[in-house]
């Protein structure tokens, strides 16, 4: 198969050109080979629905954090929400400034130089192999529930038990998402569509029965909806606060896949962080109907129904599904979750391939990763490698221990503080000479960013603490020492060392000489 590179090749005219916007910092950021003005507003955003998996989230959410905050499960999301919106309107600002498919990677590296930028971009690399693995495993699950819902069969409900047969059906699922995003962002645009549209229909329908059978008075748990459910200071200590707070912003992570599509969009500097911030609208809103119909359904407590039962905390819609929604209408609960979770698993390569390719792009990675493939004009190579990494890190996890696939994913938690603060730094940073322009400057690209990140900073180490205890996560420990520590810090160490490797493979982009704040920009020409 015949394939494009994206860095300049020996014999190519390399010329300087500048910003469309009048901004010349984008400097030497490079084009790619991507398919450009394949996505459109509302493609955009529909994908950052999409990867957040809000459905799935919810799910899977809605039980742990009413364990930690009770009735302020409200409060806590919007809690949640504030750093990640500040968060997005740096990244908006910098994408109007360098719409580049490697987003923090690049901004950063522009910002505070290779090394930073490097572990930024293994910060999203890492998180993003996690909860594709996470991703996968999830809608194995669900597959699995579903057929035994519509077929009645408790055999095929236990075959997710089984384990070679939920790790096939795994690699099976990984493969198809793999195969789709591989095929360029038409493809992806096309399903992803269906597959947000049908759990946000789902979702809905859920809200207005619940709130309707909440308020009828038939179910024994229902309880009065009251404002200061919306009060965080009504937590009942700030360590109950963190906890459901980093549950919180695990719930709103993937909203920047928006942002890694720019240079496919149509009117790059402009429409990703409009369709972010459009994505994250939906989410807020999505999230807060959802948390307060459910609690005025089933209350918090930990017995039957109750949003605080410890055996259903994992999974709240499959037991609020039929006493909601009935038998029929509650098996579309099941579609829509296996829905969100893969519809997510496929928009979630788009991220992690295309930081690959940007990697690969400016020499911060092995040049095959910047292979574009000529047909779909996607980034082939990253891709695959992105599936692959997937599979082989799902399945030794899986066999390795059902404890350490547990404590990876709340180690996810410590990856994503990572990346964004450090890039709502880098927008602060970047931007400080413009913050005497106007009062808007100021704020959009000052203040907001920075204490975006001062408070992913904060949940960042105050998580890192937390993690040191051996409680944190599944309970296990290694020479006395908190697994997800272990797996957190771990993790973030193979980066640095991988760094190490690169730089002496590539010492040109580590120099400083291909990545720079204000060199021109290099197109290839033919």
């Amino acid at each position: 198969m015949v394939q494009v590179d994206a860095r300049p090749q020996t014999g190519d005219t390399v010329r300087s050109v500048g910003n469309s916007g009048g901004d010349t910092r984008n400097g030497d950021t490079r084009n790619k080979g991507l398919s450009g003005n394949s996505v459109g507003l509302l493609g955009s955003a529909v994908i950052g629905v999409s990867t957040v998996a809000p459905v799935y989230c919810l799910t899977s959410t809605l039980g742990p954090t009413v364990g930690e905050v009770g009735l302020q499960m409200p409060a806590v999301f919007l809690a949640g929400f504030l750093p990640m919106l500040l968060v997005a309107f740096a990244y908006r600002e910098l994408n109007k400034a360098v719409p580049d498919c490697g987003t923090s990677f690049t901004w950063t590296v522009k910002a505070f130089g290779p090394r930073v930028g490097w572990m930024c971009g293994w910060g999203l690399v890492i998180a993003t192999i996690i909860v594709l693995s996470n991703l996968a495993g999830v809608a194995t699950s669900f597959f699995y529930l579903l057929l035994g819902e519509l077929t009645g069969s408790q055999y095929i409900a236990d075959l997710d038990g089984n384990r070679v047969a939920h790790v096939a059906t795994c690699l099976a699922f990984i493969a198809v998402a793999t195969a789709i995003s591989y095929r360029g962002m038409t493809a992806t645009k096309g399903v992803q569509y269906a597959l947000v549209g049908l759990q946000l229909a789902v979702l809905a329908v859920f809200v207005v029965m619940a709130l309707i059978k909440a308020q009828s008075g038939d179910f024994a748990g229902s309880i009065d909806f009251s404002w200061t459910w919306l009060d965080p200071f009504a937590v009942q200590s700030f360590s109950a606060f963190t906890a459901g707070l980093s549950l919180s912003i695990f719930m709103f992570w993937g909203w920047d896949a928006c942002l890694t599509v720019n240079e496919e969009t149509a009117g790059s500097a402009k429409t990703p962080g409009r369709a972010a911030l459009l994505a994250m609208i939906v989410l807020i809103g999505s999230y807060l109907l959802t948390a307060v119909a459910s609690q005025m359904f089933s209350g918090v407590g930990d017995k039957g129904a109750g949003l605080g039962n410890p055996d259903t905390s994992d999974n709240v819609f499959a037991a609020l599904a039929n006493p909601v929604m009935g038998p029929v209408l509650g098996v579309l609960l099941f579609v829509a979750v296996l829905a969100s979770a893969a519809a997510s698993l496929q928009t979630t390569f788009i991220p992690v391939a295309r930081t690959v390719l940007a990697m690969s792009a400016y020499e911060a990675l092995p040049p095959s990763f910047s292979k574009i493939h000529p047909r779909f004009q996607s980034p082939g190579k990253a891709t695959i490698a992105a599936g692959v990494a997937t599979g082989v890190f799902y399945s030794v996890m899986s066999f390795l221990s059902e404890n350490v696939l547990i404590d990876t994913i709340y180690a996810l938690g410590l990856m994503i503080c990572f990346y964004y603060a450090i890039t709502a730094f880098a927008c602060a940073w970047f931007f400080r000479r413009d913050l005497r322009n106007s009062f808007r400057d100021l704020m959009f690209k000052g203040v907001f960013p920075a204490l975006g990140g001062v408070l992913l900073a904060a949940v960042f180490f105050k998580t890192l603490i937390d993690m040191w205890d051996p409680a944190y996560g599944s309970g296990s420990a290694v020479f006395g020492v908190g697994s997800v520590f272990v797996i957190g810090v771990g993790l973030l160490l193979v980066g640095f060392v991988i760094m190490l490797v690169m730089q002496r493979r590539s010492p040109a982009f580590f120099r400083g000489q291909v990545l720079t704040r204000s060199t021109p920009a290099l197109v290839v020409e033919d």
